[in-house]
């Protein structure tokens, strides 16, 4: 392996105190970096793409790895950090400079692609919401969240936690947690536990249904999920042949007074489809 300064010596050389308005919150212990890289089944092929890679730990665990990356950073303060990354290990390491909201990683080197991150709090969910419109594009996400969001992400149907996230991602994506990081493995530490999620996208989403149906369907059940659905299904059935959220839900076989937490996502399909036929 290349030898490269360690990590600390590289933030201190650099003045890069991490940036709130970023989401910033480094991750420089190599054992954990060095999991999260041999989380993925298969580096050594395709684009490996990382979302704001900092200080490059993460970076150099992928490229140790075997992986052929590209990172998206919209840091200006990081990009001669990377460049000396890229001059160890040549050909593999393509650092672009901008917001990755703006990007579109399906389009980013060779396919097979998958995204590693260690994604920005405040932009991660947005982010993946965004790379599961086009899901097929990735053949995996290994990303890390704040353990709420992973909660969202994993929850079977009749929790909590479950929600219009878990119902979207888990149509889409066999969806598995892999582990949980402490705060105190951040430089600065953030305040809430960090938990690494993988996301593998189906070949075919688990039940069939339009998107954009679904999303209005989930987004009415889950916005007043305290109330039966077929009260919480009014606005989104009035109009159509169904009329109101009753009939839409016994048309979809459905309990009416069934609550959206108790529904698995195969059933917010039917529920969609359902919509779909009456408007016709």
């Amino acid at each position: 392996m290349p030898e490269l300064p360690p990590l600390r010596d590289v933030i201190a050389r650099a003045g890069l105190l991490a940036d709130k308005r970023l989401g910033q919150h480094f991750l420089l212990d190599l054992n954990l970096t060095g999991r999260i890289a041999r989380s993925v089944a298969n580096l050594s092929h395709g684009t490996t793409i990382e979302i704001g890679p900092g200080p490059g730990g993460l970076t150099r665990a992928l490229l140790e790895a075997g992986a052929t990356v590209v990172t998206v950073e919209k840091d200006p303060r990081c990009r001669a950090i990377l460049a000396e990354i890229a001059e160890a290990y040549p050909g593999r390491l393509t650092s672009l400079e901008g917001d990755a909201l703006s990007v579109d990683a399906g389009a980013l080197g060779t396919a097979p692609r998958r995204i590693v991150s260690n994604l920005p709090y405040n932009v991660g969910t947005e982010l993946l919401i965004r790379w599961l419109e086009n899901a097929t594009a990735f053949e995996s996400f290994t990303l890390m969240f704040q353990t709420e969001v992973a909660m969202r992400l994993t929850a079977p149907a009749d929790t909590g936690a479950y929600g219009r996230l878990s119902v979207l991602a888990q149509w889409l994506c066999d969806v598995n947690p892999l582990f949980h990081i402490n705060p105190k493995a951040f430089t600065p530490p953030p305040l809430v536990q960090s938990t690494v999620v993988q996301l593998v996208p189906r070949k075919e989403p688990l039940a069939p249904a339009r998107r954009e149906t679904l999303e209005r369907v989930t987004a009415a059940a889950f916005g007043q999920r305290r109330k039966m659905l077929r009260q919480s299904l009014m606005a989104v059935a009035a109009g159509t042949a169904l009329a109101d959220g009753e009939r839409l839900c016994r048309a979809a076989g459905v309990e009416p007074t069934a609550r959206a937490e108790t529904l698995s996502v195969r059933q917010f399909c039917a529920i969609a489809n359902a919509l779909d036929m009456a408007k016709g």
